[in-house]
């Protein structure tokens, strides 16, 4: 599966390394291209998940705030509720899309 900003691979994984949560696909770090990511000053709280981390994604130029998220560190059973540790993961939403 890819992520993708304006035809630009952002992101890329087999289907099988990916983690599906709420309707989202999760990348794994080792699967995202940071280059393109910067860390975002938004702050959000998930009540079972954690404290996201959000990036703002820059493609030819142009950024796209808070198009990508992250948990760097769960909620205690936050892992056990998934079925899988997706600590790390980073999620992308609005522009950015995954197929």
């Amino acid at each position: 599966m890819k992520a993708q900003l304006n035809g630009t691979v952002i992101a890329e994984a087999p289907e099988s390394e990916l983690v599906k949560i709420e309707g989202n696909w999760y990348f794994p770090a080792t699967a995202v291209n940071f280059e393109f990511l910067e860390e975002s000053p938004t702050q959000y709280l998930c009540p079972w998940k954690g404290q996201a981390t959000y990036f703002t994604v820059t493609v030819d130029g142009q950024p796209y705030q808070d198009r990508a998220f992250s948990y760097r560190d769960l909620r205690p059973g936050a892992t056990e509720r998934i079925g899988t540790d997706f600590a790390g993961y980073v999620c992308f939403w609005k522009d950015v899309v995954v197929e």
